[in-house]
């Protein structure tokens, strides 16, 4: 509790009664500047430019020549013209190693990611084909590996197997799968061509760790079935469906053959991946890990026989590249509803994450992306994708990581990956025929371990317990309902805790620091000492509609405490109320009316309300509508040291 000085002679406790308090001026003091009366097209266009154009892009293009301006923009939505014009060789023997490396990881991922979203494991090889190939030329972030994740593969299968049944209506769910990837691009592009980028951010920090905590654990769940060779499984996601089914299965369901290739090979992953964190100069060891379990398994198989004692393998996967499915996706009828409300879904999760790891590689690299172009890029992708036969693609943190490591310069280990999987494609899919589905399980494991992210969950914990709510809030929906219903618990906490910041601002009552004019947070510096017959309260947010009776009634609360303790202690009453208005960075016409509401009865109990440095929006409205005036240009200071010096003189020379 902070304690108050002791009154002297000459303080507030000798102004007279009746109407405003006298407050003596000074002619050192400062006062608060109004700024100059804005045009209203002006102040408009101000704010919009802000908002969507905050970055202002188009600075490059003043006073250039047209022909500059025209390679410019080109360079714009194509940054391979830019960094492409200083490419060289050291830059691709770089790129060709990352490639090479990323692409090993990524084609036993995309089978197996594939058949997360009940698609053909073909359709997860085609997605790392082309999609990479566009967002080389397009996108900003040199680190970024495109392809199929986990996450968005099984929140795609959910979302389309609730539509379509993908066993007895294949064809459809196809299509659909190609009509709400479509879409997912179409957002996406929207998203960044209408400079909206901003709304991703809705989606808190705190939020997308659970999400993605919960996914991790739902996939490996789903992976149960391949791992233990379960014929039989259940089509729900949460965990007391999958384990029921896991366990009925226990007696006459389980294959040991099937365990023990998953076991061994889930063990010779993770220790590759701990061989790879111990020593960096060996990161090529986790990244080549699941393609060699592939070949060892698939060659075990085969000489074996082992499919014949029941290990169930990938069977038939076709030769060639992507046929074009543009004839394939709805545009019209009921689907094409289903296909826009998945897509937009798919297009929101795959874009927070794709931003999310280029943010994160560029700020390790020291270079920046553009949030809004990255988004164009990724649904361009997306949008071609649909239409050669891929689903959703995006950004992958484990290939990301593996192409960072292995340094790669640019775009080009992008191009590299997509001539690997080209050429397998083309000419080694009969090979992957005997690979067994439990080393594709424990592949998949194996990749959305690190998605658990307990330390940051501990953290999340430590720094903000409404965040960890929000974090759990995610995580169980995920993992004991769906997906789908994990997600929407993400967005609604994080909503509701914006909605809670913006309607119940945090206020606080300041005293002042020994020796200083400076007025600070009681609760924070408890040394600090409040003027007797003063009250100095900050607000920290601005004062909008939503919250100005909340702030205006915490005030008066705030003053009636304040009365009771001053009562209780025999001090002088609370003749000042002065309002620190640093943080409130607007005020609309409710606010206004709150103050004028407060003035009001304030003057009623012979209290003089006084403001302390109202920023220009905010001293500007007041003037407009007239509030200054009735407040008195004399009760409006420029620091709180200076209102408190006014009201009680002798009082601050002392301080």
């Amino acid at each position: 509790m902070a304690s108050r000085a002791h009154p002297v002679d000459g303080d507030v406790s000798s102004a007279t009664d009746g109407g405003d308090l006298p407050i003596k001026s000074s002619p050192h003091r400062h006062k608060v500047g109004v700024p100059p009366k804005q045009n209203m097209f002006h102040d408009f266009m101000y704010t919009f430019k802000e908002t969507f154009f905050h970055d202002d892009p188009l600075r490059h293009f003043k006073d250039q020549p047209k022909s500059k301006q025209f390679m410019l923009g080109l360079q714009s939505v194509f940054p391979v013209f830019d960094w492409g014009r200083s490419y060289n060789l050291k830059k691709f023997r770089g790129d060709l190693i990352a490639g090479l490396t990323i692409a090993s990881l990524c084609i036993p991922q995309d089978i197996g990611y594939a058949k997360l979203a009940n698609l053909d494991p073909k359709y997860g090889l085609y997605s790392s084909f082309v999609p990479p190939l566009v967002y080389a030329c397009m996108g900003s972030s040199r680190d970024i590996a495109i392809g199929p994740v986990a996450v968005v593969s099984l929140l795609l299968g959910t979302l389309l197997r609730a539509e379509v049944d993908p066993v007895t209506n294949p064809d459809e769910y196809l299509r659909l799968a190609f009509t709400a990837t479509f879409f997912a691009g179409v957002t996406e592009a929207a998203l960044g061509f209408f400079r909206l980028g901003f709304l991703i951010d809705f989606l808190s920090h705190a939020a997308v760790v659970g999400f993605m905590g919960g996914a991790a654990i739902t996939i490996a769940l789903q992976q149960l079935k391949g791992f233990l060779g379960i014929k039989k499984f259940t089509k729900k996601t949460d965990i007391i469906h999958v384990l029921d089914s896991v366990f009925n299965a226990a007696h006459h369901g389980w294959n040991w053959q099937t365990i023990l290739i998953g076991a061994s090979f889930l063990t010779f992953l993770l220790t590759s991946k701990l061989i790879g964190k111990k020593n960096k100069k060996l990161f090529w060891v986790p990244a080549v890990a699941p393609l060699i379990s592939v070949i060892i398994s698939t060659f075990f198989v085969y000489i074996t026989r082992a499919d014949k004692q029941g290990v169930q393998i990938v069977k038939h996967l076709d030769k060639g590249i992507n046929p074009s499915s543009f004839d394939q996706i709805y545009f019209s009828g009921d689907n094409l509803a289903k296909g826009i409300r998945i897509g937009v879904v798919a297009g929101m999760v795959a874009l927070t994450e794709a931003v999310a790891i280029g943010r994160t590689f560029a700020a390790m690299k020291d270079y920046q992306i553009d949030g809004n172009k990255e988004m164009v890029a990724l649904g361009v992708m997306n949008v071609v994708g649909s239409m050669s036969s891929c689903y959703v693609a995006t950004g992958s943190f484990s290939r990301s990581a593996v192409n960072f490591m292995a340094g790669c310069q640019t775009a080009v280990s992008n191009i590299i990956m997509s001539i690997v999987v080209l050429l397998t494609l083309l000419f080694l899919t009969p090979l992957f025929k005997y690979t067994p589905n439990a080393i594709l399980a424990a592949i998949i494991i194996n990749a959305v371990i690190p998605l658990v992210d307990i330390q940051a969950a501990i953290l999340i914990f430590k720094v903000d317990k409404l965040d960890f709510i929000a974090c759990m809030g995610a995580f169980f929906g995920v993992i004991f309902v769906s997906v789908e219903i994990g997600l929407l618990i993400a967005v609604s906490i994080s909503f509701a805790k914006i909605l809670l910041q913006v309607t119940r601002p945090r206020t606080a009552v300041l005293g002042n620091i020994p020796r200083t004019s400076v007025y600070r947070n009681i609760q924070q510096y408890p040394e600090a000492t409040m003027v007797p017959g003063v009250l100095t309260i900050r607000v920290d947010s601005a004062i909008y509609f939503s919250n100005s009776n909340y702030v205006r009634e915490r005030i008066q609360r705030w003053l009636l405490e304040e009365e009771e303790k001053v009562k209780a202690a025999s001090l002088p009453r609370i003749q000042f109320l002065i309002i620190e208005m640093s943080p409130v960075t607007d005020i609309d016409t409710s606010g206004i009316h709150a103050l004028e509401d407060l003035y009001k009865s304030l003057q009623k109990r012979d209290i003089q309300l006084v403001l302390a440095n109202p920023g220009p929006l905010v001293i500007g409205k007041l003037h407009l509508s007239h509030f200054a005036d009735m407040l008195g240009h004399d009760h409006i200071f420029l620091t709180v040291a200076d209102a408190v010096e006014a009201c009680c003189p002798k009082l601050s020379d002392e301080v």
